[in-house]
């Protein structure tokens, strides 16, 4: 079974309008039976992607487009349907580019490892959907908020250092030091 598993690595390269440096990034274990719209879901869960109306698109190295393709836009053929397009494309060692939002363009390289890993020993288990196992960096927003409110003219307010939260935690809440005996 593991002959059939690709191990992928995603880097964050830019989006919203900033490239990003150092580049967040995933290593994704997935199936060769898996398609490019599961990916693609298991992509925008790892960096964080809360508002999923947007379209994706997978661009291969040899002009191959993967995504929803747009009848308004798109020659019959041009753009594969990435629910039905399985990852039986990629071969290893290849890179290619993943966008999701096309008006944003949150672009990331994807880069397919040399060699096809066994599941089990990567990830723990054989899992159903390509899953992340290994990953760095800070995630942005994918609209640039930095709290709840933002709306990105507001000075970022000040730091409550904790005093905000309620105390059931150690540290939370008031500053004044709890004892607790158990």
């Amino acid at each position: 079974m593991s002959s059939t598993w690709l191990s992928i690595r995603i880097d964050l390269v830019s989006g919203g309008g900033d490239e990003l440096w150092p580049r967040p990034g995933r290593i994704f274990a997935a199936a060769r039976r898996h398609t490019f719209a599961e990916l693609a879901t298991a992509i925008d869960d790892a960096f964080a992607r809360w508002d999923r109306s947007h379209l994706h698109e997978f661009e291969l190295g040899n002009g191959l487009r993967i995504g929803e393709p747009d009848p308004d836009f798109d020659e019959p053929g041009i753009v594969l349907g990435s629910g039905k397009t399985r990852l039986s494309h990629l071969d290893l060692g290849q890179q290619f580019v993943y966008i999701f939002d096309l008006g944003d363009c949150w672009t990331h390289l994807c880069t397919v490892a040399d060699s096809r890993i066994d599941p089990v020993r990567a990830v723990g288990v054989e899992p159903d959907l390509p899953c992340p196992y290994w990953g760095w960096g800070t995630i942005p927003d994918q609209y640039g908020r930095r709290w709840d409110g933002d709306d990105t003219q507001t000075p970022m307010p000040p730091d409550p250092q904790l005093s905000d939260l309620p105390p059931i935690h150690p540290g939370w809440g008031s500053r004044i030091t709890r004892s607790t005996t158990y």
